[in-house]
């Protein structure tokens, strides 16, 4: 063959690929078009036919345009997805329409909310002004699949039976009794992407069943509601309830009664709390109430104790400094108001009072290993009546919640807290509480609890006689039957040391059952 020959073949070969390559970019074209027609043409003259459509599970790879699987092993697939689902597969040729299709959720930036915590390294911490509070909520959440839905909130109850035994011992009296204690706690909280509702509850209910009837019953409610405001402002409402009897050693105590008044206190507050840069401020108004009930003496009459009954206001602001986002170191400064709802008390003395404070302290945010916060300060409280000094507090108050290793907690409450006197010309007494409480899992079932704790109160000038302070010290263990299931036992040990008279000595030991949602 020449070279003629070989050019006009290599020519004929070049045409030949042109001609192929032309018909498969048409085949590109066209294809589409034709299999739209006749599926518009499909559609319309039969409501029971199907789309073509691809699937995965025909082998040939072949597309049926009469709605019968190729094969019968992809036909209860395609009638299964037909049935479940009422969009054509988007791999089906022809089948996709771009001027109809949605965006993809990802795509679009409203369609999933946004944590707004995401990347902020110093996360907002809500001040610890109730630790029984706080510790309610932390005994509840521990299980984060438990709890009963409620709409947006959770609900996570439980109730305890048991069954306690108390001796007293004060000089040489001894008193014994066999009580029954029936208790109520829970938490109910919020499920929502933005502000949050909480609200923690105790209770108990002691009934006697043999021996001295000195019940104790007591009850605690604590409810915030946290509203996120825009640029870093959050406002907290709040609102509390708290019971409790006083003991018959309590230096208000009516001596000789057979059942001391109970003490009633509510509270309300509000709250707003700004972020600016390294500096958090925060303002907040509070009010609470003391309502005492009538105590009964051991002639069957009853001594009223209204004129107990007050009202306290406090306005209070607080700077923090961020040092660091575990470490703010703040101060606090307080102004308020102390109003009785007598203008005398039953020995004649005028003990509503203006109200000053001042503190200085640190906040700390290690994440589950440490947090809380810790402050000292001073309170003034000066009286409306001349013949009533000053009272002048120094204060410690702080909570911190260690966990040296996980399954171990160690929670420590420090208060400090003014006590009205009722004795005439008797200011009133500083209390100083320290409690501590350790928590350890001997095993993922069994819990082991230790508790102690130091009161200390003290009067001013000639009172001074009256000074107590008591000790308490605890163990506890908590079986986990199951999740909704716990044995506990409980054993306690309280004693009272007066600077003038005899001491008391108080033993309690409980076993019950708990059940919980």
């Amino acid at each position: 063959m020449n070279s003629i020959e070989k050019r006009d073949m290599r020519g004929t070969g070049r045409l030949g690929l042109r001609a192929f390559a032309g018909a498969l970019a048409l085949s590109v074209f066209v294809h589409p078009s034709l299999l739209a027609a006749q599926q518009t043409a499909t559609t319309g003259s039969t409501s029971q036919a199907t789309l073509p459509t691809w699937s995965p599970l025909n082998g040939s790879g072949q597309t049926t345009s009469d709605g019968t699987a190729a094969t019968a092993a992809s036909a209860a697939p395609q009638t299964a997805a037909s049935a479940s689902a009422t969009t054509t597969d988007a791999m089906a040729t022809g089948t996709v329409a771009p001027d109809n299709q949605t965006l993809e959720p990802l795509a679009d930036p409203d369609a999933i909310p946004v944590e707004e915590d995401i990347g902020r390294q110093n996360l907002r911490v809500t001040r610890l002004d109730n630790p029984t509070a706080d510790r309610i909520r932390r005994e509840l959440d521990t299980e984060d699949d438990s709890g009963i839905r409620l709409g947006t909130l959770i609900l996570r109850p439980s109730i305890s039976q048991k069954l306690g035994s108390e001796t007293e011992k004060s000089g040489g009296v001894k008193d014994d009794r066999i009580f029954s204690e029936t208790g109520l706690k829970g938490t109910l909280t919020s499920d929502w992407s933005r502000h949050e509702l909480s609200i923690g509850a105790e209770g108990a209910w002691q009934e006697t069943l043999s021996g001295d009837d000195t019940d104790k019953p007591s009850a605690n409610i604590d409810a915030r509601l946290r509203l996120d405001l825009a640029d870093d402002t959050i406002a907290t409402l709040s609102g509390s309830y708290s019971f409790g009897r006083e003991d018959s050693d309590d230096p208000n105590a009516v001596t000789g009664a057979t059942v001391q008044s109970g003490v009633h206190q509510y509270g309300a507050g509000a709250s707003i709390e700004r972020d600016f840069g390294l500096i958090r401020g925060s303002i907040a108004a509070d009010v609470m109430r003391f309502q005492y009930s009538d105590a009964q003496l051991s002639d069957g009459s009853t001594l009223e104790r209204s004129d107990r009954n007050r009202n306290r206001y406090a306005l209070t602001g607080r700077v923090g400094y961020e040092l660091s986002p575990a470490l703010i170191p703040f101060v606090e400064g307080t102004i308020g108001r102390i109003d009785y709802d007598d203008v005398a008390d039953s020995s004649g003395y005028r003990r509503s009072a203006d109200l000053y404070g001042a503190r200085t302290g640190v906040a700390v945010d290690l994440g589950e290993k440490l947090r809380g916060e810790i402050a000292v300060g001073q309170e003034i409280q000066k009286f409306e009546d001349g013949r009533l000094a000053e009272l002048s507090a120094l204060t410690v108050d702080g909570n911190i919640l260690w966990s040296p290793r996980e399954g171990t907690s160690i929670d420590v409450t420090l208060d400090t807290s003014i006590d009205p006197s009722t004795t005439a010309g008797v200011n009133g007494a500083t209390i100083h509480r320290l409690t501590a409480q350790l928590s350890h899992d001997l095993r993922t079932n069994l819990v082991a609890r230790l508790t102690g704790g130091t009161t200390f109160t003290r009067y001013d000038g000639d009172a001074a006689t009256a000074d107590t302070t008591a000790y308490l010290a605890g163990a506890g263990l908590t079986w986990k039957i199951n999740r909704h299931l716990d044995a506990t036992a409980d054993l306690t040990y309280e004693r009272t040391h007066y600077t003038s008279g005899v001491d008391n000595d108080s033993l309690t030991a409980l076993v019950g059952l708990t059940a919980k949602r």
